[in-house]
């Protein structure tokens, strides 16, 4: 697979994980990196997609990986990412 950076703005690091977003059903899911680009994905690197949070009023679902973006972050309010054995993990996207 080549090199493909994160999608966020001024960010050059290498993608970990992709981002997709299901409008119908206000749930984003993000998941190991896709095989290929798609052009309504977001590919994240591991750092990016660990401070991912979900639309006020959205579910984030986080699908398990085997990479770093399962580390969960540190300080307060960090959430912790799924693990490989078992299915996805939702979080509530809305704000207190």
């Amino acid at each position: 697979m080549s090199f493909r950076p994160c999608s966020r703005v001024a960010c050059p690091e290498e993608s970990a994980a992709t981002l997709t977003f299901d409008y119908a059903d206000a749930m984003a899911v993000l998941g190991p990196l896709a095989v290929q680009r798609e052009p309504h994905t977001f590919d994240l690197c591991a750092r990016h997609a660990r401070l991912t949070a979900a639309p006020q009023g959205w579910q984030l679902v986080r699908l398990r990986t085997d990479g770093p973006v399962t580390e969960p972050a540190d300080g307060p309010g960090a959430q912790p990412a799924a693990g490989p054995a078992a299915g996805p993990e939702a979080e509530s996207g809305s704000a207190k």
